[in-house]
């Protein structure tokens, strides 16, 4: 049994000097506390410099990186009942295949526990998986299969023939009819017809007869092949239930406390998102994990952060030593639970980014305008926050008609956007938007040195659904998006670089520079892919379009300073 002196641990260093958070910290976007940072950076020397157990993050010399697993730590700040400050550690999933480690907390639930009921459910689902596995591979199916689609084939050839031979018949009779007219009496035809009659029907029968004769051979191997099918099925089903109700006994020992003392797991945690159950995952990762023993053992949380450590990964953007917030999908319906009643810092998400910033009109006539947006205003109006591109024109064209806007600018972006202010003006500017006519430059300030003059990336993007509005890098799912670029100019640590995309994907340029396979370098100021700083360095600096009325071709450009705020 865990207890807070296992994973208590006082700083090395002295911390008299450093002043405590006043609130909690806002676990889904937020700047490390200092203390927080203090106790980030023992616990990397630590990893650094730890021999008690291996994992491959895929930093050292000589690791296999195709087989690297980075990982997501978290540090949460903490008052133990004596009044003394330190921190918890914690991991996301499993690390060097352990849930427990020395000085770090433990899982909210140990599945590798060997008195765990997961052994024996994981062992009954083994079992279902192997008794399909050999039901489907019976080798009578195969031959069953092929024996059936044989008599199916036989049968078509041989109604063919026989439907051939009928039509020949048919014509033959004909024939007979007409000679019997010109040369016989009325008797003699009458007598002829029941004859040419009794033949038709008597081919007819032959035709029911052949068919029904294949259809019982073709039925007695398609009953024994549907018996094979259906226990085929019969354990599909047996093992999809039981794999059911394993997930939910086993979400069922995933409980969370807040700190009022409320207790509850992850199927009632979930139970009204729109899945109605929890993601795979859940409950594993860093934050809740800390919170979990910190209320457990009587530990009083002050704030938090949490980092990745290793390699990047393939599809999402994390950067070694990086500090990202918690994840939406997994961990906000936990955390919302587990922090309930604690006072936090502000969600920048419930503020407005555009108080006190104006909107500069570059062109103006009767039917578009082009507008200067601001870094971290809106193109449109948000789930919490209205004002926006879209509202500051509405207003100041009350008398414009259609959407207004043709196209998006990301919030944190700045930059040149066209206006629509009559209904045709917009079909003409989108159709350009469509047809790919629209010449777009960004520029964009890198954290790096680029190597290289130009170049071009093409990486599929996705949205990350258990982490919105992150993108992935996804080659099964994801869209085409495709970037040219050009370095404008190198100093020391950074590029300044011209990006031209050819798509129009969420986030593609950000992603694009930041991913390992695009430049490896994030955008500075990136919050999302990089390290905040003043803004996000990227503006929309050109833009050649032709005017949707007199199809003159335009063309704007604005320049930008990345050293001022916005």
């Amino acid at each position: 049994m865990y207890s807070a002196q296992h994973c208590f641990t006082a700083f090395k260093s002295a911390i008299d000097s450093y002043q405590l958070p006043e609130r909690f910290t806002f676990p889904f976007y937020y700047e490390p506390h200092p203390l927080c940072l203090l106790a980030a950076s023992e616990l990397q020397e630590y990893l650094a410099t730890q021999t008690d157990w291996q994992h491959n993050f895929g930093l050292a010399n000589g690791e296999d990186t195709t087989a690297a697993i980075g990982k997501m730590f978290g540090v949460l700040l903490v008052r133990n009942q004596h009044g003394e400050l330190g921190y918890l550690s914690a991991f996301s999933g499993k690390l060097a295949e352990q849930n427990l480690l020395k000085g770090f907390v433990p899982p909210v639930f140990d599945m590798l526990a060997q008195e765990s009921f997961f052994h024996a459910g994981m062992q009954a689902l083994n079992q279902l998986t192997a008794k399909l596995q050999t039901a489907e591979s019976n080798p009578d199916i195969d031959s069953l299969t092929a024996k059936l689609t044989a008599l199916r084939e036989q049968e078509n050839a041989a109604l063919e023939a026989m439907r051939a031979e009928i039509i020949e018949n048919r014509k033959s009779r004909k024939q007979r009819r007409l000679l019997a007219e010109a040369n016989q009496s009325a008797t003699e035809l009458a007598e002829l017809n029941i004859v040419l009659g009794k033949e038709s029907v008597a081919e007819k029968f032959h035709l029911k007869a052949i068919k029904l004769e294949w259809d019982e051979q073709c039925n007695l191997v398609a009953t024994a092949l549907n018996a094979l099918v259906a226990d085929i099925a019969a354990i599909k089903a047996e093992r999809a239930q039981h794999s059911n109700s394993l997930q939910k006994q086993i979400f069922a020992q995933y409980q969370f406390l807040n700190q009022a003392g409320e207790l509850k797991n992850l199927n009632q945690i979930f139970k009204d998102s729109p899945t109605e159950q929890p993601p795979a995952g859940a409950g594993e990762c860093a934050a809740p994990k800390l919170l979990q023993f910190a209320f457990s053992q009587g530990l009083t949380p002050l704030a938090m952060a949490e980092f990745w450590w290793g390699a990047s990964p393939k599809s999402e953007i994390k950067q070694h030593k990086n500090f990202y917030g918690s994840c939406q999908g997994k961990c906000q319906p936990i955390l919302s639970h587990m922090l309930k009643g604690i006072e936090m810092d502000e969600n920048p998400l419930l503020s407005n980014p555009a108080e006190g910033k104006s909107l500069e009109i570059v062109y103006q006539d009767d039917v578009m305008a082009i507008v200067n947006k601001p870094a971290e205003f809106l193109s449109v109006p948000g789930k919490n926050v209205t004002d926006s591109v879209y509202s500051r024109m509405k207003s100041m064209f009350p008398q414009a008609t259609g959407p207004l806007i043709v196209h998006r600018l990301d919030m944190s972006t700045s930059g040149l956007m066209v206006i629509a202010l009559t209904r045709d003006a917009n079909k003409s500017l989108a159709k350009q938007f469509i047809a790919r006519t629209v010449e777009k430059r960004y520029v964009a300030q890198v954290a790096g040195v680029v190597v290289g003059d130009s170049g071009e990336i093409q990486l599929p993007l996705r949205g990350d659904i258990d982490d919105r509005p992150r993108q992935l890098v996804c080659y099964e799912h994801g869209k085409h998006a495709h970037t040219l670029w050009q370095v404008k100019q190198r100093t020391d640590n950074t590029t300044v670089l011209y990006l031209y995309p050819h798509t129009g994907r969420t986030h593609q340029l950000r992603v694009h520079c930041a991913h390992q396979d695009g430049l490896h370098l994030p955008i500075i100021g990136d919050d999302l892919y990089g390290q905040k700083s003043n803004r996000l360095h990227l503006h929309a600096q050109r833009l050649a379009l032709n005017h949707p009325v007199t199809n003159e071709r335009l063309t704007f450009e604005l320049d930008v300073d990345f050293s001022q705020q916005a």
